[in-house]
């Protein structure tokens, strides 16, 4: 089966050359379709635009003066559009509703074995850049007015047509690029920065070894976006998917199979619906640095909408960003770095403590965040991330827990593991400011499993001399923030 595939795979690679030897404006060798969707019938494929016949576009209503998306699926196995495709070209007309949607239809190409269909993009990509070469020569449409969004597979047939039009588009966003045999694939033959005038990727799902990873691990745009780490959605676990099959039904089970996948598809959805309320992501060079709450600078463009809104920013290397989310819409939270120094009269080190954390605002209010600290020593500083999805406004409060073990130690009955705290440092990533708060009593004793120690806003900030570990930690913020 995979001889044949490979067979077909070789056989295409023969087709690129003479199709390369062809004009570009030789429309008998197109076999995509393009789609104009309606704000009306989302779902349906009423009209189609052919590339080489002027009147198809006054009968599909297309409108030269307003934006374009093309929407560029990937690979599927029934060989029929996935339920995500709809609600994409819905959401684009509520956000801009004199707009065009356009769907590329390359299903026949797609549904076959996974490396003939990728192998197929280069021609998809090719079909589609004779198509907006045609509307700019035609019709003297404007490429700035161009948006191409592909998702999977589709997302490199998108930066190959970007890279073939004979002038470039204005943006292309990559869903969560096909993985494997495009990792290390030159960058003709997948989607890359130089594809378009701007180019921006979520990366929903890159576990794995690299080229095993279902989505594409490196960075191939000017901004790419790892959501939660890039590796894993929230909300994406057996549990969840059957919970979600119970109360909605089986008619989004191709989403539930692929979620963290599809999860890029949605994130875009919630940017173009809930404008008011815009994830942010930060710039950072590991995940691991992000974890700590080292990354939330919004200096020197440092942050970044996630979406239809993100800011342009055009740097000379890859920006890698980072952000968490909720499992479901609208996927915005609210991230805070969190600085204690823990003192303590003998050393002591423990590892991978629970701790509950509760925040206290003007606006309201986020008890029992729950988060693991992989070591805790006496005498140290440790920095961490967490986040809430609650806008609880200007923080007035802070209680910290610390848990006890979910397993019996006896260690624990008869130690009493306990560390002293004065001050607690927090930053909020969304709005910025930084609050320190303090002990009522000077000083909080943090017993295990006893119970919170309770910290209020400091009537004024530290004196300087006690703040030589915060200078030094932001030394170190702003080498992990420098991407």
């Amino acid at each position: 089966m995979w001889r044949k595939a490979l067979l077909a795979a070789v056989c295409l690679c023969l087709r690129w050359a003479a199709l390369g030897a062809e004009g570009k404006n030789n429309f008998e060798g197109i076999e995509s379709k393009f789609s104009l969707r309606t704000p009306a019938e989302p779902d349906e494929d009423v009209c189609y635009l052919v590339p080489g016949q002027v009147n198809s576009l006054a009968r599909c209503n297309f409108n030269h003066t307003s934006k374009t998306f093309v929407v560029i699926h990937g690979w599927t196995v029934t060989g029929m559009y996935e339920s995500w495709v709809p609600k994409l070209v819905d959401a684009l007309y509520k956000r801009e509703p004199d707009s065009n949607v356009i769907v590329v239809d390359w299903l026949v190409r797609a549904q076959e074995h996974y490396p003939v269909s990728a192998a197929y993009t280069r021609l998809v990509g090719k079909d589609v850049a004779t198509f907006i070469d045609w509307m700019e020569e035609e019709f003297n449409y404007p490429l700035n007015k161009l948006h191409l969004l592909g998702y999977s597979l589709g997302a490199h047939a998108a930066g190959i047509a970007g890279n073939l039009t004979k002038k470039k588009v204005n943006r292309i966003t990559g869903l969560d690029p096909a993985g494997p045999t495009f990792e290390y694939a030159d960058e003709v033959t997948r989607l890359s920065p130089d594809d378009a005038e701007f180019v921006d990727v979520l990366h929903t799902y890159t576990r794995g070894s690299p080229d095993r990873s279902i989505g594409i691990q490196k960075p191939v745009g000017h901004i790419d976006i790892y959501p939660n780490g890039g590796g894993f959605q929230p909300g994406c676990n057996l549990g969840e998917a059957l919970r979600l099959i119970a109360e909605k039904g089986l008619g989004d089970v191709d989403q539930l199979v692929k979620c963290s996948h599809e999860r890029s598809i949605h994130l875009f959805i919630d940017s173009l619906l809930n404008e008011e309320k815009p994830s942010m992501a930060y710039r950072c060079n590991t995940k691991e640095a992000f974890e700590k709450g080292l990354c939330l600078s919004c200096r020197k463009n440092r942050c970044n909408n996630l979406g239809y809104k993100v800011n342009r920013v055009r740097t000379k290397r890859n920006t890698k960003m980072y952000l968490k989310t909720r499992a479901q819409m609208p996927y915005k939270v609210f991230h805070y770095q969190v600085k204690i120094h823990f003192f303590g009269k003998t050393n002591m080190t423990k590892t991978n403590q629970p701790f509950l954390i509760s925040l206290y605002g003007t606006l309201d209010e986020s008890e029992n965040i729950g988060f693991t600290l992989p070591e805790v020593s006496s005498n140290k500083t440790f920095s961490f991330l967490i986040y809430t999805e609650v806008d609880i406004g200007d923080l007035l409060m802070v209680k910290l827990q610390w848990e006890k073990d979910t397993f019996f130690s006896w260690s624990d009955w008869w130690t009493p593991f306990t560390f002293d705290i004065q001050r607690i440092r927090m930053k909020s990533g969304e709005t910025q400011k930084k609050v320190v708060f303090c002990s009522r009593d000077g000083t909080s004793r943090l017993s295990k499993g006893e119970e919170a120690a309770i910290f209020v806003k400091c009537s004024e900030q530290p004196a300087n001399r006690k703040r030589g570990g915060t200078k030094k930690a932001s030394k170190e913020n702003s080498a992990h923030e420098s991407a």
